[in-house]
């Protein structure tokens, strides 16, 4: 006699909405939840009420919502899923959506052993810090001080963790001191699927300051290459008229010769 695995109806029931979801979401974006506490985590998804449906499942749940699924490029979500994770179900494009949970992060202290993001520096000025244990503290970490009216001044800039290194414990209590935050906690976009183009976006950590800021220097640059072969535009032709008085002005210095005087002798 084959004994059958009884399915519940609960489990049944999971895998059909998760799968219905995954069938009429334009977005479905995989985020890290990595090390993000209960009460920050209930924060982000107030703020996504209206924007995208959060689910934090099972990977087998996802696997069997993803097999039954109308959408084959889905099957290439499964690989993309690590630990710690959640899924996103929404209708806005998957890049504004990812910018939104970037927007939502924020800055968190240092645990000693946590591998530093980036080089971690204490800037030169002055802090809040009064003499005392901080001295040692700062000392030890070779950083240069002074006091100035009561108060320690950081003398020089100084790299007290680099890139890649495990963060101590002196280093940890001396950015607590600072109100140095060298970590961000939040929602983090690994990937996304977009059911108009049927495809997964990878690169999903935009910054969008610096975005728009190269945008404005590549605009600046191709206006002044439009000017400078004469493409005239909307955007242009005030410039080249400008470009082209001045030019005029320039060349009355050559063009206009001096009158001669009535009555004058040779």
């Amino acid at each position: 006699m084959t004994n059958k695995k009884h399915v519940s109806e609960v489990k049944i029931k999971a895998v059909k909405e998760m799968r219905d979801l995954f069938d009429n979401s334009k977005t479905i974006l995989v985020a890290s939840i990595k090390n993000i506490p209960s009460s920050q985590y209930q924060e982000i998804g107030k703020k996504l009420r209206g924007k995208a449906i959060v689910k934090v499942p099972k990977k087998k749940l996802v696997s069997l919502a993803i097999d039954s699924s109308k959408r084959e490029k889905l099957k290439d979500l499964k690989e993309k899923l690590g630990d710690s994770f959640a899924l996103l179900f929404s209708n806005i494009d998957a890049y504004d959506l990812a910018v939104d949970l970037l927007k939502n992060r924020s800055p968190s202290k240092a645990k000693a052993g946590q591998i530093a993001p980036e080089d971690i520096e204490i800037q030169a000025g002055p802090t809040d810090l009064v003499p005392g244990p901080a001295i040692s503290e700062l000392g030890a970490l070779g950083i240069q001080i002074m006091i100035q009216g009561g108060k320690i001044e950081i003398k020089a800039n100084k790299i007290i963790t680099k890139k890649g290194d495990k963060i101590s414990e002196k280093a940890c209590d001396v950015m607590s001191k600072l109100g140095i935050k060298p970590f961000t906690i939040g929602f983090n976009p690994l990937c996304a699927f977009d059911s108009d183009s049927n495809m997964i976006y990878t690169d999903l950590n935009i910054d969008s300051e610096a975005t728009i800021s190269e945008m404005k220097n590549l605009y600046s640059k191709g206006l002044a290459f439009a000017v400078a072969i004469g493409y005239a535009n909307d955007e242009t032709i005030k410039f080249m008229l400008a470009k082209a008085y001045i030019q005029s002005k320039a060349l009355e210095k050559f063009t206009n010769t001096p009158e001669t005087k009535t009555g004058e002798e040779n």
